[in-house]
């Protein structure tokens, strides 16, 4: 839990996008990984098994009748904000995180969940493939295509007040 709590509740709030559900998800998810960890294979890393669990739970919690899909209530990158800055810095930085932010999070769940595991998570493409269950190619593809949408949403001004 040390090691992938904070990166499981991440990876939950990007399909969720409610901080109280993806923590939620995320205690699931460790319940789940400690009474099945006698079936993990070792076929993958554990933090790629962890990865498939959660996004199975997400996937299962989404599609559930109780779910409500729920505006965003909090920025992704709270966490990053230096004690460093002037508050003019933290003002641009908090504005730049918070358009990023929501332009991954309107992306369609195909694109956002890679853009999520490459980017915030750092997998390689390969990882993703295996976490996903698509081929390699599928994930380049829609890698480069939430990079195209990002960039289009940028270029009409979404965010800016434009």
């Amino acid at each position: 839990m040390k090691e992938y709590g904070q990166s499981i509740l991440w990876l939950a709030y990007s399909y969720v996008k409610d901080k109280n559900l993806a923590e939620e998800i995320t205690q699931d998810v460790f319940i789940i990984c400690y009474k099945k960890m006698e079936t993990f294979r070792e076929e993958s890393s554990i933090k790629t098994w962890i990865y498939r669990i959660t996004t199975n739970r997400c996937k299962d919690v989404m599609k559930s009748k109780s779910y409500k899909y729920k505006k965003m209530t909090q920025s992704l990158f709270d966490h990053f904000v230096s004690k460093d800055d002037t508050p003019e810095d933290f003002l641009i930085r908090k504005t730049d995180e918070k358009e990023l932010s929501l332009a991954v999070l309107t992306l369609p769940l195909k694109y956002r969940e890679i853009i999520f595991l490459f980017y915030f998570e750092n997998l390689k493409v390969e990882d993703i493939s295996r976490l996903l269950s698509v081929k390699p190619n599928t994930v380049k593809t829609r890698l480069h295509r939430g990079r195209e949408l990002i960039k289009q949403m940028y270029e009409r001004g979404v965010g800016d007040g434009r």
